[in-house]
């Protein structure tokens, strides 16, 4: 019973919230579903682990083997299949927190952010953690990240 009006409150909480509540930090497998615009997909799946403000680390595990580290202004690729490392520099930065804080409630479980002329749509748990996240990238392709197995950290 107790567990019931708990998890009552939890999402009459979700539902008068009009913001996301920002972790500090959240790790996660994930997938990355990559859909083109001729409907060509691909899929990725690996860990996610993310330090609030922007500090990011993507370990993808399939189909091919690399790390993807960013701190929000720059990115660092470690390639197992190509036994090599990039690193780049980002002309827009990629700050998760800002995306998170722009977000407004649209309807249910689902928030959407426009941040730096993008609109991304993120979905929540029943416990207010980011479930997904879908938006459109610089080449029209849409893109949509699945987080999975999710351990938040609050402030």
């Amino acid at each position: 019973m107790k567990k019931i009006l708990i998890l009552v409150l939890n999402v009459v909480w979700l539902c008068s919230n009009d913001s996301i509540d920002l972790p500090v930090g959240f790790s996660s497998s994930f997938e990355q579903i990559i859909t083109n615009p001729k409907y060509k997909v691909i899929r990725y799946k690996g860990n996610v682990k993310f330090v609030y403000p922007s500090i990011m680390r993507w370990d993808y595990k399939e189909p091919t083997q690399k790390e993807v580290c960013s701190d929000g202004e720059n990115v660092t690729v470690v390639d197992h299949d190509l036994e090599q490392v990039s690193i780049y520099y980002l002309n827009k930065k990629f700050d998760v927190a800002k995306i998170l804080s722009k977000a407004k409630h649209y309807k249910d479980n689902i928030y959407i952010a426009k941040y730096q002329d993008k609109d991304y749509t993120i979905a929540l748990d029943k416990l207010g953690r980011i479930q997904s996240m879908a938006y459109y990238d610089d080449m029209d392709n849409m893109v949509q990240i699945v987080f999975k197995k999710i351990r938040y950290k609050k402030r």
